[in-house]
């Protein structure tokens, strides 16, 4: 069922769960998502990045499809754009009916990522669209997931407020793509962050922290875990295998849903580390 991304989240972070947040690329990944959702018995997040459009080439046959798998799921299924910079993009997702978007202003100064966030959480808000952001190094260009930064809570706090936002993203030492599971993450700063911010925290580059260590953020106060490259590592290796094992086949949907399968899993086994359930 589709279901408000405030809904879903802020009962997470009451409860002190996890919220998997897994990213749509095509049709089989919302499908799977949604079918691992429904075997963990639990909420799920279905994610589609502005890179993820620009490979589509528009975000609306795409973005209906994924609307359309969260509606006839039998879990709760909240529908969101990530990591938008462009703002016409945040508008066209309210247009659309997402539940929520998550607009990065990150390498923006600090000033001007307060204006900017400021003026899109108003926007969203005004139409019950939960918003995320994020908040880069200040006086910085390199973003939150610069190697390095963190995010520190009193300025965290700050921005919070002078935005209005509903969700924070955090640097706390993830970062985008790793291929490896080896990311240390800093459990003392997301605790202080958990005590010192007042709405939801938000992990991005997730696929790289062990999963004991996802078990452990959440536990410190992290709730929202955005995870992308750990499902399409399970997807491509699933396809790769199938393909060398059935060198005849042509037909896409064989090895496609072979992937899709995989993604179920994978997907039903990280919601029980995030304690989603």
């Amino acid at each position: 069922m589709l279901t408000p991304t405030a809904e879903i989240v802020g009962a997470a972070a009451k409860a002190g769960r996890g919220v998997g947040a897994f990213n749509v690329i095509q049709l089989e990944h919302a499908e799977a998502l949604v079918a691992g959702a429904e075997e963990a018995g639990a909420p799920v997040v279905l994610q589609i990045s502005e890179n993820a459009v620009r490979y589509h080439g528009s975000l609306e046959p795409l973005g209906q499809a994924t609307l359309a798998v969260a509606r006839a799921s039998t879990a709760p299924v909240a529908v969101h754009l990530d990591h938008a910079t462009d703002v016409d993009l945040v508008h066209e997702a309210v247009r659309l009916g997402f539940g929520s978007v998550m607009y990065d202003a990150s390498t923006m100064s600090y000033a001007d990522n307060v204006l900017s966030t400021s003026d899109v959480a108003a926007h969203c808000h005004a139409a019950g669209v939960y918003v995320e952001a994020e908040l880069g190094e200040v006086g910085g260009k390199d973003g939150v997931h610069a190697p390095g930064a963190r995010t520190d809570p009193d300025e965290a706090r700050a921005y919070v407020e002078a935005t209005g936002i509903d969700a924070l993203a955090v640097a706390v030492g993830t970062s985008h793509a790793m291929l490896t599971r080896d990311a240390a993450i800093d459990l003392d700063l997301i605790a202080r962050l958990h005590a010192t911010v007042p709405v939801p925290l938000v992990l991005h580059g997730s696929s790289g922290v062990p999963d004991a260590d996802l078990t452990r953020a959440v536990g410190a106060g992290m709730t929202k875990i955005n995870i992308a490259t750990q499902l399409n590592k399970s997807f491509t290796a699933t396809v790769r295998a199938f393909l060398a094992a059935n060198p005849e086949v042509v037909d896409t949907r064989k090895y496609l849903g072979a992937g899709r399968s995989a993604v179920a899993a994978e997907v039903a086994r990280l919601l029980g580390i995030l304690g989603a359930a």
